[in-house]
Parts: structure tokens; C-alpha cells; sequence
């Protein structure tokens, strides 16, 4: 007889086979950037084109997507989501430097420009919005409608003479804090499909249009683009279409909108004449060359040797360098002595989109590939478990507007992952020039997990943060996060430092975080230099900082309070005290790593480094060259094994 919870003998069969048969069946398909998306893309002399060919494609566990070396991309990727045993790859093929997702818009050309006298210039299209086609009378879709909000926003639904209404009662902090839902579609994989509804409101707002999403776990997104629109809600009807590409089959998809960020408190939405209906392919409109559809969130200037800085009004262009986008007819304002792209040479608009929109994602694996300019997130997205990010740059990232309209709230970090998270690796990355942090895992939703993630042999330099971490309210939980073996240098010192309402410089950032929190490890770290503090968590009281197992880093901050903890701040010389009355990293050092050449980005470890043998054992194995670790009497602090 079975004991009750196990596996049968032959269940576990069946699924030992079933892990067997679809790694035997599974696929590996190319993209080179002269291939054609008519190829059938399963080998590296038949590859696909472009990132929408791979978004679309009908990818099943076990698949691999593989990317040519020396080849680049815009656009965002969006991931599909493999299975226990059989996750889903995404990497690269050939040689050369690693393949380039670019989350930018080109404006190098002088004819991409317009002078508008003053020393203005201005480039992009105005918007072009399809025109809607509503619904004939009896072909409206019939969809289960639904309110969920949670965290500190409320808001409820109910179905009127009028339509479906959201009154909002508090507005959230973040989209999914107030989600409208409408369920029961049916889609294909492949097919094309329009939306047309009604809207209006009490209160004005800008209205994200909906995702098209699995109706439960693991919420994976079910359309490959077109990304949902914002449109302009008023107090009067008006309609608005958008066009979704399934890739996937299902007999019960869902809409949703997040509306916690952008539903105004007291607002009443009301929709109507809702139609959820496939079309053709050729009514999805089709954006013009140098398009700016979304906000502009930085501008890499001259092959990166400088960046422009943002501002939020026209009349605030003065100076050399500095733009406004104008979000409401699509343009990017430049101020120049001269035609911008003959000043710099090369211009890349960095446009508010992640480059890996990995929302509702599990069991995928990334490796070797190169995220930059992008001006959301390098990789974003909540409610991800079992992800393996490894061997992967991300630089240039961040700067736009979160948020939109008046809320003026710019952000961007290398590698986020957002509400529940879990069982999610990031190892052998390199991160540089993050607006806000290289790696973090954050959230401000009820009851939400973040646990076992590890975050490990990464070389982080010129981020605003290295490391941030929070978790609100006290009803969520985050544990077993590692944050081992890391070299971290120079917070901010990155491009986004002096344009930032708040300039902070931190290692180690850890806001107010109310959730239960335990086994945190802090282990192995070169922290190297920062301009405010190298570790902050001023509202942290003591009971709090129990929840952090930190020791053996090595610490260096020549100028400032290094540490700053629990109401108290330390300078660099001051350490000592730090670890008497905290009770925190007997085993840290703090001093120069002596490392060879960091200057031209070589973090090895020199002889005579402090940082050797140093380290704790926390089991890592290897180091970020592949090199046995220890090689020793113990582990070295850091990322490179000396030795090795």
C-alpha cells in the first residue's frame, strides 16, 4: 500500500518517462540577424530573424532558442515558460561577443531630426491609432468579470445598466494592487485577435490596456505583441482597440487590466461593449521606422561616452545634452547647438520597456546573451519561480518614467524580480551602469513569498545599488536568499547618479521592510567604494537585523559613513564599532582588495590581496572563471578564485 503524500512506483514512472520523452523531443531553434522568419529556424543555416518570430513561437519544455554571437536585436523578449526537468533555453550559438537584445531606438542618422529653432530638435512620429471598429449589437463577448485588490488599495466591481464598473476606493503602489479581470476567451496559438471596448471615468486617467494571460498559475502571458497600449480615459465614451498575437492554445484565457497605479482614488471606470474577436494579421498597425511610442528613459550618447539627462518639461531645455518626451504626441525634444546626431555621432533612446519581460515566467534558463540600453528593467517581471540567469551583461539600463503622466517616478534595475519569487538563480552576470539597482527582489503585495534565491559570482560595477531588498507589508515573508561571492565597485558612480532626485550610492539597500524575514545570507562580497553608503538600512531596528547572516566581506569606503544600520552610522574606520554594538561580521574585513587592474575592469585578486582565503565555506564549488574553489586554505572573498 502507498503511504499517503508518495508516489506510486508507477506514477513516478510515468513521470520519469514523461521528463525522458520531452527532452528526447524537445527542439533547438536559431535566429540569426540575415535569417528569415518564413524559415523553419531548426538549424543554424535555416534561422529565424527577429525577436517577434521567437515571442510567437509555439515553444514547448525542454526547447532551446539560440541566438547568433555577434548579432543584435531590438525589441523585448518574452519568454515562454518550460517545465520541471525540461526548462526552456535561451542562449547563444557561434562565436564572437555575445548576442545583443537592445532595448533602444536608433536616432543616429541626421536626418532622423528636426530643427525647431532655440537649439531644439525634435525626432519620432505622432501616434496612429487604428480606428476602432465596435461591436454590432448581440456581438459583444460574454466575459466572467471580477475586481481583485489587495496590499493598502480598494476597490470593487459590479455590473450596472451601463456596464462593468471599478470604483476605486484607495489607489494601490503598483498595477497589480487593482486588477480588472475578465475571463473565459478562448484562444489559438498563432492567430490574431482584436479587442475593441468603451471606456470612461469619473476621474480622468491613463489606462494600460489589458494583458492577455493564463487565467491561473503560473499567470504566463499569452500574446507575443503588440505591447498593450496606454490610452487617455475622460468622462465621456470613448473607444479603444488592441491587438494581441497568441502563442499559446487555451480554453480559458483571461484579460487583465492593472489598474492599481493609475486608477485615480474615487474614480468610477465604467466599460462597455466589450468584443474579443480574431482578425487578420494586416489590421495590426504597424509603427514607422523611428517610432517613440513609450517614454524615453535615457540617451546613450557617442558609443557611451556620455549620456543625455532627462527632463520633465520643454521649458527646462537649456543646456547641452538635455531632453523632455512628450508623451502625449509621441516625440523626443533634444537641446543641441547642433544637429544632435552630427554632435554625438551615435544616439540610442532608450525606450520604458523590459528587455526581458518575464512576468508569470517559471523554469527558464538564460545564458550568454547581452541586455543594454533599455530604459525599464535588463530582465523584469513578477511571480517567477525556477529561473537560471547566468553568463549574461546587462548594462545601460533604466531612466524612464514608471509611472506616467504627472506621477513623475523614474526607475530601472538590471535584475528584478518582483512579487513572488522563488527558487530563481543569478550567477557569472556582469552588471554596470544601472539607474537603479544591479540585482534586487522586492515586493508590496499581501501575503507574498520571495525565497530561495541566490545571487552568486556576479561582477557588479557603477549601479546606483548593488544589492536592494524589500518587502512590504508584514503579512509577506522573504527567506533563503544568498547573496554570495560577489564583486561589487563604485555605487553610484554610474551615468544615472547626478541625475536622480535622490542620490544615494549604496552596496547594500535595504528600505523599510515590515515582512517576516529569515536566513538572509550576506556572505563572500567585495564591496568596494560608494558615494553615500556601502550598506544601508537605517530603519531596520536590531530585532530586524537578526534576519541577516552577513560575514566575511571585505569592505572599503575611503570617505563618508560606510555603514549605516539600525539608527546608527559607522565611517570605514569606525568598523570595529560597528561589529561590537550590532553584533554583526566578526569574520569582515575592511580595507583595499588589491585588486589588479580595476581601473580596466580586470577584479582579479593580486597576491597579498586580504581578501584571500578569507571567505567562509557557503558551498560554492567554482568560481566566475569556472576555477575550483577553494584553491587554498579557504575560500577567497569575491567573485575570482586567486590561483585559479
Amino acid at each position: 500500500m502507498p503511504i499517503a503524500g508518495s508516489l506510486t512506483t508507477s506514477a513516478l514512472l510515468t513521470l520519469c518517462l514523461a521528463g525522458l520523452l520531452s527532452t528526447a523531443m524537445a527542439a533547438t531553434y536559431y535566429v540569426s540577424s540575415d535569417g528569415s522568419d518564413d524559415n523553419a529556424g531548426t538549424s543554424a543555416d535555416a534561422p529565424w530573424a527577429g525577436l517577434g518570430r521567437v515571442n510567437s513561437a509555439d515553444l514547448q519544455p525542454g526547447d532551446s532558442v539560440l541566438f547568433r554571437r555577434g548579432d543584435s536585436w531590438r525589441g523585448s523578449l518574452r519568454p515562454r515558460s518550460g517545465a520541471e526537468g525540461a526548462p526552456i533555453t535561451y542562449g547563444a550559438y557561434g562565436e564572437g561577443e555575445k548576442p545583443v537584445l537592445m532595448g533602444s531606438v536608433d536616432k543616429s542618422a541626421p536626418t532622423d531630426w528636426r530643427d525647431e529653432g532655440g537649439n531644439l530638435w525634435a525626432t519620432g512620429h505622432g501616434p496612429e491609432r487604428p480606428e476602432p471598429r465596435l461591436p454590432a449589437v448581440g456581438e459583444e463577448t460574454d466575459l466572467g468579470w471580477g475586481v481583485h485588490s489587495e496590499a493598502e488599495a480598494k476597490a470593487t466591481g459590479a455590473v450596472t445598466d451601463e456596464g462593468f464598473t471599478v470604483t476605486c476606493a484607495a489607489q494601490g503602489k503598483a498595477g497589480n494592487h487593482i486588477q480588472l479581470i475578465g475571463t473565459g476567451l478562448r484562444i489559438e496559438a498563432g492567430k490574431t485577435y482584436r479587442l475593441v471596448l468603451r471606456a470612461k471615468s469619473t476621474l480622468p486617467f491613463g489606462l494600460r490596456m489589458p494583458q492577455l494571460m493564463s487565467a491561473g498559475p503560473p499567470w504566463s502571458g499569452y500574446s507575443s505583441g503588440p505591447a498593450p497600449s496606454k490610452v487617455a480615459v475622460e468622462t465621456d465614451r470613448r473607444s479603444f482597440v488592441q491587438f494581441y498575437t497568441a502563442n499559446a492554445d487555451s480554453e480559458n484565457a483571461r484579460l487583465t487590466f492593472y489598474l492599481g497605479e493609475s486608477l485615480p482614488e474615487g474614480a468610477i471606470l465604467t466599460l462597455d461593449k466589450v468584443q474579443f474577436a480574431p482578425c487578420d494579421p494586416s489590421e495590426i498597425p504597424v509603427a514607422p521606422p523611428g517610432a517613440l511610442p513609450v517614454d524615453v528613459g535615457n540617451l546613450i550618447l557617442s558609443d557611451e561616452a556620455e549620456c543625455g539627462v532627462k527632463v520633465w518639461n520643454k521649458e527646462d531645455l537649456k543646456t547641452q545634452g538635455q531632453f523632455w518626451y512628450d508623451e502625449d504626441r509621441e516625440l523626443l525634444h533634444v537641446y543641441s547647438e547642433e544637429n544632435p546626431a552630427r554632435r554625438y555621432g551615435t544616439i540610442e533612446c532608450a525606450l520604458h520597456r523590459h528587455i526581458v519581460n518575464q512576468s508569470n515566467t517559471s523554469w527558464v534558463v538564460y545564458e550568454n546573451l547581452w541586455l543594454k540600453y533599455g530604459g525599464a528593467h535588463g530582465f523584469g517581471g513578477g511571480s517567477t519561480h525556477h529561473l537560471v540567469i547566468r553568463d549574461c551583461d546587462i548594462s545601460f539600463i533604466g531612466g524612464a518614467d514608471q509611472y506616467g503622466g504627472d506621477r513623475t517616478v523614474r526607475y530601472g534595475n538590471g535584475i528584478e524580480f518582483w512579487g513572488a519569487a522563488h527558487d530563481n538563480l543569478v550567477e557569472r552576470c556582469r552588471i554596470w551602469e544601472i539607474y537603479d539597482a544591479a540585482l534586487t527582489n522586492q515586493s508590496g503585495g499581501t501575503d507574498v513569498k520571495q525565497y530561495n534565491l541566490t545571487y552568486r559570482n556576479n561582477l557588479i560595477w557603477n549601479s546606483e545599488y548593488s544589492f536592494e531588498y524589500w518587502n512590504r507589508p508584514e503579512t509577506s515573508e522573504t527567506y533563503n536568499v544568498k547573496l554570495v561571492h560577489n564583486t561589487c565597485l563604485n555605487a553610484g558612480h554610474g551615468w544615472g547618479h547626478a541625475q536622480r532626485p535622490d542620490p544615494s550610492g549604496r552596496h547594500l539597500c535595504f528600505y523599510q521592510s515590515p515582512a517576516k524575514a529569515w536566513d538572509i545570507v550576506i556572505k563572500n562580497n567585495v564591496f568596494y567604494e560608494a558615494t553615500k553608503n556601502a550598506f544601508y538600512a537605517p530603519a531596520w531596528p536590531r530585532d530586524a537585523m537578526e534576519a541577516l547572516d552577513i560575514d566575511n566581506n571585505l569592505w572599503c569606503q575611503a570617505e563618508g559613513d560606510m555603514v549605516a544600520v539600525a539608527g546608527s552610522n559607522y565611517t570605514m574606520a569606525q568598523f570595529a564599532r560597528y561589529q561590537a554594538e550590532q553584533g554583526k561580521e566578526p569574520g569582515s574585513l575592511v580595507g583595499d582588495p588589491l585588486l589588479r587592474d580595476p581601473r580596466n575592469l580586470d577584479f582579479h585578486l593580486t597576491a597579498g590581496s586580504p581578501c584571500i582565503d578569507a571567505g567562509a565555506d557557503v558551498g560554492i564549488e567554482a568560481d566566475f572563471e569556472g576555477n575550483e574553489v577553494p584553491q587554498g586554505m579557504g575560500p577567497d572573498i569575491g567573485a575570482y578564485e586567486s590561483g585559479g
